[in-house]
């Protein structure tokens, strides 16, 4: 049979906290934790705990007990206030349902009793010596590179379903697009019609929260549509396409009279005088067209060719924008652009947009002094109506075919 020990009251003792007391020099972070910073952190990460938002307002009620912000150093970690005024602090919490959630933060080595002969919660001096009688909260403080740790995790998973479901979003605009297109040169293929009943069924579930599995399988069918919509396309077709393709490219060296601005500092009305060059979607359309993003009209293979450096930072294939969109993201950190600059370029170009710049960018990136700077320039621009990502691409190619 296994013995469990209990405390002088004669309370279980947990096994969890039990290894803390045990061996707090493994895991004793050696230097004083603020303690409201770390009660955010427990509760980005209470799954990883066991623990519930109640658990959590109490064990903040009992933080709250402790004189000073910072956990650790050289202070004695145990708190003594009495049932009534840990329930006082709680609003007016029930005792029994109060000693429950303290049970429950016992159990999952956040928290230890230390429990007097009469178990009664006070403070005796004895001389110099002085000895507390209550919740002890250094388990907690022992934990809290673990708990930053979890909460770390928890960040980084919601940011990739964050990231991911943004790269469903634009697949399915790119559906939807290969529809219409396909529907344009290849009239009456039944294929289109399953594009886009896809890119619908696709835009109703984006209006839920999706689990990180659920967007996999949403990113799996659409990159097999894409890819059988796109060799489809890329048929007997192809070659006229390219012709008018490359008819709009001379035009627009022909026609351009703008070079790509290189400073943070830009000329007032820059490189785009003219209206922007993108596409609004429809108002009062679901989930995709209420983000109000603009999707623009220059070819990506376009993009693409003016861009060659990008071949050399990023192996995957390019072929829709969402894939650019991928590329973008991987290429940002090594560029030097912050998460914020990244996230605010994206809401008022369109993420396609702030792709097609960041790219652009790096193709010229030796000559920009600050690429976080020059992007939150443009993003400027860019809400004030003012901004179209045209010219900087048209001048890059203008610029490689002048080599």
């Amino acid at each position: 049979m296994e013995y469990t020990p209990i405390s002088p009251f004669m309370r279980p003792i947990s096994h969890a906290h039990l290894r803390v007391v045990e061996r707090p020099e493994a895991s004793v972070p050696g230097k004083p934790v603020n303690k409201w910073e770390l009660l955010r952190e427990l509760s980005k990460a209470q799954a990883a705990f066991g623990v519930s938002e109640r658990d959590l307002t109490v064990l903040q009620g009992l933080l709250s007990f402790f004189p000073d912000d910072a956990l650790g150093g050289n202070t004695e970690m145990v708190v003594f206030p009495s049932n009534k005024a840990i329930c006082e602090r709680l609003n007016g919490m029930p005792c029994s349902t109060m000693r429950r959630h303290i049970a429950r933060l016992v159990d999952a080595g956040l928290l230890m009793r230390r429990d007097s002969p009469n178990g009664k919660r006070y403070v005796r001096k004895h001389g110099e010596e002085r000895v507390a009688f209550g919740f002890d909260l250094s388990p907690l403080y022992c934990r809290s590179e673990e708990v930053a740790r979890a909460a770390e995790a928890v960040r980084e998973g919601e940011d990739r379903v964050r990231r991911l479901r943004e790269v469903v979003s634009l697949m399915r605009r790119d559906l939807a697009a290969l529809a219409e297109f396909g529907e344009e040169i290849q009239p009456g293929l039944g294929l289109w019609d399953q594009l886009r009943d896809k890119a619908v069924l696709t835009a109703r579930a984006l209006r839920r929260k999706l689990t990180l599995d659920e967007l996999l399988a949403y990113r799996a069918d659409l990159e097999a549509l894409l890819d059988h919509a796109r060799n489809v396309i890329d048929g007997p077709e192809t070659e006229e396409m390219n012709t008018n393709d490359a008819s709009f490219e001379r035009h627009h060296h022909n026609s351009n009279e703008e070079s790509i601005d290189l400073e943070p500092a830009l000329e007032k009305g820059g490189a785009a005088a003219g209206a922007p060059d993108v596409e609004t979607d429809a108002p009062g359309a679901d989930v995709e067209e209420a983000d109000a993003r603009r999707v623009p009209k220059i070819p990506l293979h376009l993009v693409i060719a003016g861009c060659p450096s990008l071949k050399t930072f990023y192996q995957g294939d390019i072929r829709h924008w969402h894939q650019l969109f991928d590329a973008a993201c991987h290429v940002r950190p090594a560029m030097g652009i912050s998460v914020s600059a990244w996230e605010e370029a994206q809401r008022f170009m369109g993420p396609e947009q702030a792709s097609i710049v960041v790219v652009a960018m790096l193709e010229r990136f030796t000559d920009i002094r600050s690429p976080g700077g020059y992007l939150r320039a443009l993003t400027s621009k860019a809400a004030a109506g003012e901004f179209s990502c045209g010219p900087m691409v048209m001048a890059l190619m203008s610029r490689r075919n002048a080599a």
